[in-house]
């Protein structure tokens, strides 16, 4: 990913947790392949950490979600 484009987007929020992990999966790929500058890389790596932490802030969310949702059907149905 070059660097003018991370940049333009660099603190930009991904419209899902698909779209970042799919950008993440762009960026570990480009990383990983050895041909960024270091420049490209060091705003590759801070997009991926901000990518990094909507993922895991959007996992949280459902996972608390879900025990909501798990404690209020215990609550209705009773203990199982």
């Amino acid at each position: 990913m070059p660097a003018a484009k991370t940049a333009r987007h660099a603190d930009q929020a991904p419209a899902s947790y698909e779209q970042a992990l799919a950008e993440l999966e762009q960026i570990v790929q480009a990383m990983e392949g050895g041909q960024l500058s270091l420049d490209d890389t060091l705003s590759s790596y801070k997009r991926g950490n901000l990518l990094l932490q909507f993922c895991r802030g959007k996992l949280q969310a459902v996972e608390q979600q879900v025990h909501r949702w798990r404690a209020a059907q215990t609550l209705a149905h009773g203990t199982r």
